[in-house]
């Protein structure tokens, strides 16, 4: 025996008691007595025995419910969703939590399937943010009402009072309109989400306010309803021969990629003729000529800040009723697709 591991079997036999007094002892079980304990203690600290750390952490889990977390991405391949879904993974693979991922694809019928199987599945809280076309909030309230915690990320609720995890879509916003003016533009065209997101008023706001601190006047026909590529590409050739702009803010790379593909194809050069400026900070920003001056949105930081938020709420670190409400700064990343700026000043 002692050459080889000493097991509680092992130690059972030698005493002539069962494999169960063994265990117990060995936990200090005061089912036993204090003498049969000590004696069965001191001979396996004399046979130096092991536990089996694996085998009892194996034994743990199959008991043990796994502690799930429901995240809804409105779409896997958008650079900025990936990179809140590797902060969200990162955080909840450091605690007990582990993730149930699905897409939406911008639909509410299919969010509302999505969180309908999520509260069917018991899963411990929501991470969620909202499609496009969401405007009824009942399946979120649902949730809510069977005690499920939800916390937005990019596109918020402000309907319901949760926890809430945004990048600073107004000041966002704002550097990128007043950049572009401050390199020389005038007539600004800003291509928008639709404004039932909250993020697509702020940055909305964010544009119209750096236009009046520098006394250009805001022209509502200048802020176009176009959110992707397909209709960026589509619509830009329009846009250039009746509205005359000399610089695009766009809500996302890839309405600013549709838009640098369109006016490079009509034979403007970029950035002398038009500059742009996007949102995201993603890979194609830096794929395209020129490359593609934008504001980073920090979506591995948003990510973890909104499984904390859920992971501690869950805990009752925040307490009942209390949310949490996170703002993260965004940096304009310049490129080649903005001139340099010549001036604090707008040009005249």
């Amino acid at each position: 025996m002692e050459d080889n591991i000493v097991t509680i079997k092992d130690i059972a036999q030698a005493l002539n008691v069962s494999v169960s007094t063994v265990s117990r002892a060995l936990k200090d079980s005061p089912s036993i007595s204090i003498e049969r304990r000590k004696q069965i203690q001191t001979y396996a600290k004399q046979h130096r025995y092991q536990p089996n750390i694996l085998a009892s952490t194996l034994r743990s889990q199959r008991h043990a419910r796994p502690q799930i977390i429901g995240v809804v991405v409105p779409q896997f391949t958008h650079h900025y969703f990936s990179r809140v879904l590797t902060g969200i993974e990162e955080c909840c693979l450091a605690s007990k939590y582990r993730i149930m991922v699905a897409q939406s694809d911008d639909s509410y019928e299919r969010e509302k399937q999505i969180v309908e199987a999520f509260r069917l599945s018991q899963v411990k809280g929501i991470i969620i943010s909202q499609a496009k076309d969401t405007t009824d909030y009942s399946h979120f309230e649902e949730a809510i009402k069977d005690n499920i915690p939800l916390v937005f990320y990019d596109r918020i609720c402000t309907g319901l009072r949760t926890s809430r995890v945004v990048v600073d879509d107004y000041q966002g916003a704002f550097t990128a309109t007043e950049h572009l003016i401050k390199t020389g533009c005038r007539n600004i065209c800003h291509y928008s989400a639709n404004m039932n997101l909250e993020i697509s008023k702020n940055r909305f706001n964010g544009y119209k306010d750096a236009l009046l601190k520098y006394g250009i006047p805001y022209r509502k026909e200048m802020v176009i309803l176009c959110d992707n590529r397909n209709d960026a590409e589509s619509i830009t050739p329009k846009i250039m021969s009746t509205l005359y702009p000399d610089g695009f803010f766009a809500t996302n790379d890839d309405t600013a990629l549709g838009i640098l593909y369109s006016v490079k194809r009509m034979g403007m050069r970029v950035p002398e003729d038009i500059s742009i400026c996007g949102f995201t900070n993603g890979t194609r920003a830096i794929s395209c000529d020129p490359q593609l001056t934008t504001v980073e949105q920090r979506g591995v930081q948003v990510g973890e800040e909104a499984a904390k938020a859920l992971i501690d709420q869950l805990e009752g670190r925040i307490p009942p009723g209390k949310y949490r409400n996170q703002i993260i700064k965004t940096k304009l990343i310049v490129r080649g697709t903005t001139r340099p700026i010549t001036s604090d000043k707008p040009k005249e």
